[in-house]
């Protein structure tokens, strides 16, 4: 049985703003469009989605957890994509005022990953952010390399905290360098592309650092 999801939509109803999708792990996302409007977001429509098993819904294929005895990452990807485009983006869009200017997708850590990989996948998003997106999840890199992305996508955000590889989690430590390698396929592509390296961990300023990425995909 499949988990409800809970739908947040934070809107200031501006006729055909762009609409952002986020999988929250958890709250409602209206922190992060707090910080948004703080940092003096243009209008925009913020989708939040949470209800989500983490590990299961986000990861694209399955393979082990981080550490021993940790949990599975179970490879369910496609079913909530699957989801978000056929059952939760037609709902929401019928909702709004008018249709969206254009869509974009947005998440954190492995939400981060998720929102990439939906570029290789469906031509449902213009934009992407990924804050401290978990880049390292085994394969990706390399899967991103050896396929055509279903979109070209008008901008991408990438960020990481810069003490994100001071971990001692061998698979988490080459982060740094797999969102630097991401950054370089994309550009390769010839997307417009940035990567911002904030200060502190993994957990630092989440709600800020989500934000400084809508930020930039609603102004490049």
């Amino acid at each position: 049985m499949e988990a409800q999801k809970q739908i947040t939509v934070h809107s200031e109803h501006t006729e055909s703003a762009p609409v952002i999708y986020l999988p929250v792990v958890m709250g409602d996302g209206s922190d992060v469009y707090d910080r948004c409007r703080e940092l003096g977001c243009p209008p925009f429509t913020l989708v939040a989605i949470g209800g989500l098993d983490w590990n299961r819904e986000l990861s694209p294929w399955a393979c082990d957890g981080t550490v021993r005895d940790a949990e599975p990452f179970g490879g369910q990807a496609a079913g909530f994509l699957d989801e978000l485009l056929n059952r939760i983006i037609p709902k929401v869009e019928l909702s709004l005022p008018q249709p969206p200017a254009w869509r974009g997708i947005a998440g954190y850590s492995l939400a981060g990953l998720f929102s990439l990989w939906a570029l290789w996948q469906t031509d449902a998003f213009d934009r992407a952010a990924s804050a401290s997106g978990s880049l390292w999840f085994p394969g990706f890199i390399d899967y991103a390399h050896e396929h055509a992305m279903a979109v070209t996508p008008d901008a991408v955000y990438l960020s990481l905290g810069k003490k994100e590889t001071k971990t001692p989690n061998r698979m988490m430590r080459h982060v740094l360098d797999d969102t630097r390698a991401m950054e370089a396929l994309l550009v390769e592509r010839g997307i417009p592309t940035t990567l911002e390296l904030n200060p502190g961990n993994h957990f630092a300023q989440t709600d800020l650092r989500m934000a400084r990425g809508i930020h930039w995909i609603l102004t490049h």
